[in-house]
């Protein structure tokens, strides 16, 4: 009978755990953590106060989320530097390359509903990119070239792990930018009125800068991801987050097009000048107009077109950690977020980590120089945005700026530092 009564109490107690485990809501309130030491932690505080007044720095975000528990989250400095606008906690930022992992999951989604395989020819939705050619011999003084056939087409994997041969528009090699601009494709970052899939195909006609699965190249492997969301779904990038994400999720300040309501939220952006002085970031600077975020646009960059909050991006990450699972709601299995968090690639793309299916992975090396942990997935923003979940250390942590280039760019690198020097155990 006692061993009866164990196994009941022990199943009731399974049931009633269970909802609240497969909930796994952040709460937007900071709890204390006994893993947790506050007085270092705090310093979090000290490092960002000190870089606003040395004016290193305009503003920023921060957040860590331990546990599925909201330990720190600050605003920083200014939203507006000119008007003196307090930055507060849930401003929204341009959060650019942040987007790749949406679109990255968004792909997974339509591989988990049988739509695609990973390794399947993506020409098998755009027939134009079939057969491509890769570059042979460039002349840098006319950009003319010659190419030799590819040997395989580009699959799926291939995008997700920016091993395509696709490189970028504006921001990528000489011959590149080069090429992509007198094609007159666009980079994604800012906004085109243009219509993504007519661009994507200009694209398949440009030459690959080396044979697909060869080396990693980063570029604009996740518009074409985006684009082929939309083929695929035959619904708009935008409609497909917004119902299989941001919804289900309760990521509700996470937009292509941000609702003017909001638009007192959103952080204005900055550069430097020849000195590293701060100033703001022109409409005509680097050709992206920093208004963007307001426009009513229909080119939906899934490389580089979200504006979003720390909160919601790290709710967005805190699913991943659950293994594909938050607010109740299944996003992902588990098995296709071990996929995506595994290693993909045959060789090291920056010299000692591996890359995943839309994350830069952690190694066993970087892992003993620096203080994530091996199995850590990250990436960042061109704006000054940066993000990692670790799944040894159950944490979520971001840095949010909207600045670039930034001189004093170690300062994510500081927060990461007194983050780990926070955890007692």
């Amino acid at each position: 009978m006692k061993i009866l009564s164990f196994i009941c109490t022990s199943f009731i107690t399974i049931l009633f755990l269970l909802p609240s485990v497969q909930a796994q809501v952040i709460q937007t309130v900071v709890k204390q953590n006994s893993s947790i030491d506050y007085s270092r932690l705090n310093r979090i505080d000290t490092l960002l106060n000190d870089y606003i007044r040395k004016n290193y720095l305009t503003g920023a975000v921060t957040l860590v989320v331990k546990d599925n528990q909201l330990v720190q989250y600050k605003g920083y400095g200014y939203v507006n530097a000119e008007t003196k606008s307090p930055m507060k906690s849930d401003a929204i930022f341009r959060i650019m390359s942040q987007t790749k992992a949406i679109t990255s999951v968004a792909i997974m989604i339509l591989y988990e509903q049988g739509k695609l395989l990973l390794d399947q020819p993506i020409a098998d939705f755009i027939p134009a990119f079939r057969n491509p050619v890769v570059i042979d011999k460039y002349n840098s003084a006319d950009t003319t070239y010659t190419t030799v056939p590819a040997r395989r087409n580009i699959t799926f994997r291939d995008l997700l792990t920016h091993s395509s041969g696709l490189d970028y528009a504006d921001i990528g090699s000489a011959r590149g930018n080069a090429i992509y601009a007198k094609a007159g494709i666009p980079s994604g970052l800012g906004y085109f009125n243009a219509d993504l899939l007519e661009k994507m195909k200009v694209l398949a006609k440009q030459p690959l800068l080396f044979q697909p699965g060869e080396k990693w190249q980063y570029g604009l492997n996740s518009d074409l991801l985006g684009c082929l969301v939309e083929v695929i779904s035959g619904t708009n990038l935008e409609d497909f987050f917004r119902k299989n994400i941001f919804d289900p999720l309760g990521m509700k300040d996470t937009y292509f097009n941000l609702p003017q309501s909001k638009a007192n939220r959103l952080a204005s952006v900055y550069t430097e000048d020849s000195l590293h002085r701060i100033i703001k970031w022109s409409p005509t600077f680097r050709h992206i107009d920093p208004n963007y975020p307001l426009m009513n646009k229909k080119y939906f960059s899934g490389g580089a077109g979200l504006s979003s909050t720390a909160f919601d991006y790290a709710v967005f990450m805190q699913m991943l950690l659950n293994k594909g699972v938050y607010n109740r709601h299944r996003i992902l299995s588990p098995r296709s977020v071990e996929m995506m968090t595994s290693p993909q690639l045959d060789f090291l793309y920056n010299g000692s980590d591996n890359f995943g299916l839309g994350f830069g992975l952690t190694s066993a090396k970087s892992a003993s120089r620096n203080a994530r942990s091996e199995g850590s997935f990250a990436w960042g923003g061109y704006y000054g945005t940066t993000y990692w979940a670790d799944p040894k250390t159950h944490l979520v942590c971001l840095i949010m700026t909207q600045q670039s280039p930034n001189s004093h760019g170690d300062i994510g690198a500081k927060f990461e530092s007194l983050v780990y020097a926070s955890l007692n155990k």
